[in-house]
């Protein structure tokens, strides 16, 4: 299934959003997950079914200033 993550069009084969974070290496609670400019909870990630072509914004907080 092709979607978009940051920008960049990507081939996955992740089915939800959960799946989809371990596919690319995301991990923690502190992600802040937005899919076609709707925010996703972490509550909601085991859930939240992607579909062709959606729009996947994935935020982590870095250190540094």
């Amino acid at each position: 299934m092709h979607v978009y993550v940051n920008g960049r069009e990507q081939e996955i084969r992740a089915c939800f959003l959960a799946e989809l974070l371990t596919e690319l290496g995301f991990q923690g609670d502190w992600l802040a997950i937005a899919i076609n400019d709707e925010v996703i909870t972490a509550v909601e990630r085991e859930s939240y079914k992607i579909c062709e072509s959606d729009r996947i914004e994935i935020l982590s907080p870095m250190q540094g200033g």
